[in-house]
């Protein structure tokens, strides 16, 4: 984990309740073919930069590569635009776990410009899904551990409805 996309904080932990800062980022390039026709990208974009991203977090501090790694489903997607994503630029796509559930976890992210302005920012809610028995499932105990001690708080969070 000597990747510069891992950047661990130096601040002690902060509290479940408020998330610390953002530990991971991922580099993502503009495209053309992201362009719509107003000459920025489309507004599903930082979507597909975010799912990047996420994908590189659940390699790199989950320790789950490939499609067969990934045993969540998304249950919910919040996008607030800042500004417009224009092409050529070399984003930076800001990435954390804010709360971890009986069976999902949300994470909070932010698309910044190469002068660090911010473009997008928004919180997704997964499920840990067991695609065999087409069912969620318990977060295993294994990753809950691994994604806590990367972001260096107890994320713990029990809900009336057990998520």
């Amino acid at each position: 984990m000597s990747d510069d996309r891992l950047q661990r904080a130096t601040a002690p932990a902060a509290a479940a309740t408020e998330p610390g800062p953002f530990r991971f980022h991922h580099p993502v390039e503009v495209r053309f073919r992201d362009l719509d026709p107003m000459g920025h990208a489309h507004h599903a974009m930082p979507l597909i930069y975010l799912e990047e991203a996420r994908a590189a977090y659940w390699r790199d501090v989950v320790g789950r590569a490939g499609l067969a790694g990934i045993d969540y489903v998304m249950a919910e997607v919040t996008v607030r635009y800042h500004g417009r994503i224009e092409f050529p630029a070399a984003l930076r796509v800001s990435l954390r776990t804010s709360r971890i559930g009986e069976k999902s976890f949300v994470q909070e992210f932010e698309v910044r410009a190469p002068d660090g302005a911010l473009l997008a920012s928004g919180r997704t809610t997964q499920v840990m899904y067991d695609y065999g028995r087409s069912a969620s499932k318990a977060m295993p105990a294994e990753l809950r551990s691994r994604i806590e001690a990367f972001e260096g708080a107890s994320l713990s969070a029990r809900s009336p409805q057990g998520s």
